[in-house]
């Protein structure tokens, strides 16, 4: 018969502890996949495919205090300087825009005003206006929606106050502003885009142009039938009598948009009402011969 000495019998009992104690240990710590489950960050949930988006930061960008609401941004994104401008980009610019609704002969900027701030029509029109020495206004020309206006301060800083006002000529004109600063760096990472807005000044530029040739080589009554025709083209509805143009401008305003008195625009206007092209409704002009007006801009 083999017995065991007490120090055998010892080492055996406290081996058999020491095993029992590290079952015990590696029941109550957690496995390493349970410790790494617990430590790594928990995936965001994967949209479903086709899904709505379920908020405005999810769909495109985080709005800014002064930011629009998305439909204001889609709008801004159809104008001319934003028309080549993939959405995820013009984003990121959207936001630091500023953004402000006029009632009909509120000011936007004023002639002297020394902001460095270029302006988008996003809904409605503006009249853009001069005041000579002795108080006399000239109207230059009429900007509509998607349309910029008073950016020549912010390409050329230096240049000095502004020469002309911009006045609201309906209710509800919706303006969105940006810096200079703001601008230019964001131009730095997207160039394409300052590539369309010189398409944009070179556009401004010819018409430009264009209205001196005009005002040198036409007489009156072509100068006015090519106005009539840029309005219509611009603000005109399709109705069952003819075009109608509602231009919001009084008499004085529309002679000094054609570049001429008064006395002699109406002139002009009683020669197209009495062949039939035209017919004067209040501000509105309905247009029943757009084709006569062509020719009589051509000849």
């Amino acid at each position: 018969m083999v017995t065991s000495s007490p120090s055998q019998h010892d080492g055996i009992a406290r081996q058999s502890k020491a095993a029992q104690q590290g079952i015990a240990a590696q029941r109550a710590q957690p496995t390493v996949h349970q410790h790494v489950s617990r430590l790594a960050p928990q995936p965001a949930p994967r949209p479903m495919p086709n899904s709505a988006p379920q908020s405005t930061t999810q769909r495109t960008f985080t709005l800014a205090p002064n930011a629009q609401p998305p439909e204001e941004a889609d709008l801004l994104l159809h104008t001319a300087l934003f028309a080549q401008v993939p959405p995820d980009e013009a984003a990121q610019l959207i936001p630091h825009m500023g953004h402000r609704t006029y009632r009909k002969g509120e000011f936007i900027f004023r002639q002297g005003d020394t902001d460095l701030r270029m302006y988008v029509i996003e809904r409605g029109r503006i009249k853009l206006t001069r005041e000579s020495d002795d108080h006399r206004i000239q109207l230059l020309s009429i900007s509509a929606a998607g349309e910029i206006l008073g950016e020549i301060p912010v390409f050329d800083p230096n240049g000095g106050p502004r020469t002309a006002s911009a006045v609201a000529m309906i209710d509800g004109v919706s303006i969105a502003s940006l810096d200079h600063d703001t601008l230019f760096a964001w131009l730095n990472d997207h160039p394409r885009v300052a590539v369309d807005m010189l398409q944009v000044l070179a556009n401004r530029m010819r018409l430009n142009n264009e209205h001196i040739s005009d005002l040198v080589f036409m007489d009156v009554p072509g100068r006015l039938a090519k106005t009539l025709l840029d309005l219509a083209k611009r603000f005109g509805k399709p109705t069952e009598a003819g075009i109608a143009v509602p231009h919001d401008l009084t008499q004085e305003e529309l002679a000094q948009l054609v570049g001429t008195s008064r006395e002699t625009v109406n002139k002009a206007l009683m020669e197209f009402t009495n062949r039939g092209w035209i017919a004067r409704q209040g501000r509105t002009i309905v247009i029943y011969q757009p084709g006569q007006l062509i020719r009589r801009a051509h000849r």
